[in-house]
This record gives structure tokens, C-alpha cells and sequence, in this order.
């Protein structure tokens, strides 16, 4: 318990009016988030982190622009992800039940992709499911994602089921999402089978988030920094990559594996469409930055 001074006047201290804190519902916009989050207390998330030289992701969005198209970080790393993903069953995979669990792993990768929107006015977090991205091409993948950037989330058909769940009572919205989720043979359609949450348009370096998939990747932002190469000083685009990983479904050795390909597979990064043109434009080691 925290103690107070009183007033001046020896009277207990109050808040002046003005100062009083008004207690008002939670939006009913976001309640599909309270929901999630209440069905993902089950979950056992441990995190890790690592830094990524991003130079041969940056070169490869420089070639794109100067062709006149868009690239992303995030589309980068969904198709970074999804390849690796593919060659890892174990950790592409969901678990369902306590005391006697089972556990799933798809043939499929299938990414739940975070969106910072409004939905009747109110900023949400809403999930764009993004399907079979570990043999989508780059240009796919950015398609995707920009169709679910541009989109209306109030007019979008596909949000048509979360706008009816939101009107539902709190038993009957637990229920909803319940069914939704429960069925592991669904589960890839409903939740993806890993998620990516991305903070990097600001500058926030590190952040762990769970997306109550066994496997959570978390954007950072890109930043140059110092860097050491054959101990030639120098610098390069550098990002910070988080994991979140349930812990019931695979173990830290298994996860730290998943993390260190995706880091090598993005920091030797090329698209097959481009024929690695981007990737040429790296520097060698030892030769600075870019």
C-alpha cells in the first residue's frame, strides 16, 4: 500500500476535479483483442532476440524502387520466414489441450500478419492472414500485404465475422472465438501457423509480443550502426528480430535454430524473380557499408 502527505491545510489530500480519472467500457472495437488475449493465457511464450545486417535486404528494396516497386521489410521477412518455416514441421505447428495435448504440424505456412487500423473510429490491432507464403514470390507477399494496408476494415467482407462477434455478449463472444481456434485441422485458416507483429515505423528497437502461434516474429526497426567486419571498422543497416516461442510445442535449442536461419536467410537475401541482382549490390565484408 503507498502512502500520501495530506493537504497543506493538514486535511487528507484530494484530487482536485479536473485531476479525477474517468472510468469509461472498453470500446467495443476492442474487444476482440481482451478475447484473444484471455484465450492466450494458456500458452507458455519464451522470447529471444538477435540483430540482423539488414545490407542485403536494403540493396534489394533500393533495385525494387528504382524499378518502380514497392518492397517492405515485413514482406521481406514473411518470405524469409515462410521458407524456413517449411523446413521446420516441428515449430510450424499448433497444440490443442491440456492433460491430454495434441500437436499439429502443416504442410503449409500460412502468416497472421498484425495491422495497426480503425474500426469505427477506434485504433485496433487487426490480423490479415496471408496463406501459403513459403512458396509465395516476394511481389505476392507485397501484393497481399498492401491489398490488407489499403482496405477499409469497415467495409472489408473479410472483417464482416469480427464486426458480428463484437456485438455479441462476453459468454457468447469467448464461445465464438473458442470454436474458431479449437480445431487444430482449422487452425492455419483461422490463426496462421506462425505471426509477425512490426513496430519498426517507429523507432522502437526490441519488443516481444505473443501472437498465439508457437512461433512469433517481432519487426524492429532498421537503424545504421557500427559494425566489425574482418575487424575493419565500418557500418551497416542493422534491425533487431524477436521471437516469441511456446514453449509446450518446441524447445529453445529447436527455436534458437528457426532464429539464426531466418537471420542468415535475410542477411543473404535474395528473390529468385530478381536473379540475385540486389544481393550483388552488397558490400564484402570488411568493405563498409552498403
Amino acid at each position: 500500500m503507498t502512502a500520501r502527505r495530506p493537504g497543506a491545510d493538514g486535511a487528507p489530500a484530494g484530487d482536485p476535479p479536473g485531476d479525477r480519472a474517468v472510468s469509461v467500457p472498453v470500446p467495443a472495437e476492442r474487444r476482440h483483442t481482451l478475447t484473444f488475449l484471455s484465450w492466450a493465457r494458456g500458452a507458455a511464450p519464451v522470447f529471444l532476440d538477435t540483430e540482423v545486417d539488414m545490407s542485403a535486404v536494403v540493396a534489394h528494396r533500393r533495385a525494387a524502387e528504382r524499378a518502380g516497386r514497392r518492397c517492405s521489410t515485413v514482406a521481406c521477412v514473411l518470405h524469409a520466414a515462410g521458407r524456413v518455416l517449411a523446413r521446420h514441421p516441428d515449430a510450424n505447428a499448433a497444440i490443442r489441450g491440456r492433460g491430454r495435448p495434441r500437436i499439429a504440424r502443416y504442410p503449409t505456412v500460412n502468416a497472421k500478419v498484425a495491422l495497426d487500423k480503425r474500426l469505427n473510429g477506434q485504433r485496433v490491432v487487426l490480423a490479415a492472414l496471408l496463406t501459403g507464403v513459403h512458396r509465395s514470390s516476394l511481389e505476392q507477399i507485397q501484393d497481399e500485404l498492401e491489398y490488407w494496408r489499403r482496405g477499409d476494415p469497415d467495409r472489408m467482407p473479410e472483417f464482416a465475422g469480427l464486426r458480428k462477434m463484437q456485438r455479441m455478449p462476453w459468454p457468447l463472444r469467448s464461445w465464438a472465438n473458442s470454436s474458431a481456434v479449437s480445431s487444430l485441422r482449422r487452425r492455419p485458416r483461422t490463426m496462421g501457423t506462425f505471426a509477425l507483429t512490426s513496430l519498426a515505423h517507429r523507432p522502437v528497437n526490441g519488443f516481444h509480443s505473443f501472437g498465439g502461434t508457437t512461433i512469433t516474429l517481432g519487426v524492429g526497426q532498421t537503424t545504421e550502426r557500427p559494425v566489425v567486419r574482418d575487424g575493419v571498422l565500418g557500418s551497416a543497416p542493422v534491425m533487431q528480430l524477436n521471437l516469441a516461442f511456446d514453449h509446450r510445442v518446441i524447445d529453445g535449442a529447436h527455436a534458437a535454430d528457426v532464429l539464426t536461419e531466418i537471420k542468415e536467410a535475410l542477411e543473404g537475401f535474395t528473390d529468385p524473380a530478381d536473379g540475385g541482382a540486389a544481393a550483388r549490390e552488397r558490400p564484402l565484408p570488411g568493405k563498409g557499408a552498403r
